[in-house]
């Protein structure tokens, strides 16, 4: 592909799948010969233990990398599922503060990964679910972003909120961001009140809605506590439906067009 290609995953509400949307997807693009670093951006460190790291026994964490105390490579470790991992841990917490005293402070991320140049093909970021200095870090730093959503009525409260800070990224910090669209999590295809919801989000927003839907699959809850990506299962609908999407993506990537929606968006 060339190019590094930078993806923000990222929803100010919790709950959403974000963080096994960014596992597997990584996963999905490694499996599909992609050299893919992921990029843990929450205090939480939930991506980190997804992938089988301990976030308590970390040497060098995001943390030392966003403030400039170490070089970015010293803090990247290698995962069982063949991934590079910038890990998180609690101390990120203290980073948030201590980056808003600094000038330039949106740009921290930005500059560590510019550091690494051409070495990967993928990153994916995981920001937390916030709209604080930590997300501005991984909107400004990527290239495009992308919003999972659960598929519930309520699911889509501070959706606009979140708009509104990517389109003042857009403006201030990185004009080149491209808003995907919003990625369904937890979709259940039985019944019609997921699709509703869905045709809501992509008519109240003007939000391309991107398919396939990812289904709400107990495999998800299982992977994670057992330190390992959806993929692991690979034949399950989770696993499917995340290697499509890796698919879609690498054409979106390589020919410039719009993805697959599951909606059409509206003009």
């Amino acid at each position: 592909m060339g190019v590094t290609r930078v993806l923000a995953v990222a929803n100010q509400k919790g709950g959403v799948a974000k963080t096994t949307t960014v596992a597997s997807l990584g996963a999905a693009l490694a499996q599909a010969g992609k050299k893919v670093l992921l990029v843990d951006l929450d205090p939480q460190g939930c991506l980190t233990f997804s992938l089988g790291q301990d976030p308590d026994r970390l040497g060098v964490s995001v943390h030392e990398v966003l403030l400039g105390q170490a070089d970015i490579k010293e803090a990247l470790v290698t995962t069982a599922e063949g991934l590079t991992l910038l890990p998180a841990n609690i101390d990120l917490a203290g980073a948030e503060a201590m980056l808003l005293m600094r000038a330039g402070r949106e740009y921290a991320l930005k500059r560590a990964l510019e550091s690494l140049g051409d070495e990967f093909d993928v990153v994916i970021i995981d920001c937390p679910p916030s709209l604080g200095v930590l997300t501005l870090n991984g909107l400004t730093a990527a290239d495009s972003v992308m919003v999972p959503l659960q598929c519930e009525t309520l699911a889509h409260r501070g959706v606009g909120q979140f708009l509104r800070t990517v389109t003042d990224v857009q403006q201030i910090t990185n004009p080149g961001l491209t808003l995907l669209g919003a990625l369904p999590t937890l979709y259940d295809s039985r019944t019609t009140h997921s699709r509703d919801v869905l045709l809501d989000v992509a008519d109240r927003y003007e939000l391309p809605v991107l398919a396939p839907p990812i289904p709400r699959t107990v495999r998800f809850a299982e992977a994670s506590a057992s330190g390992a990506s959806v993929l692991a299962g690979r034949k399950n609908k989770g696993a499917l439906a995340y290697q499509e999407l890796a698919q879609s993506l690498v054409k979106h990537w390589k020919s410039g067009k719009a993805m697959p929606t599951f909606a059409p968006p509206v003009d």
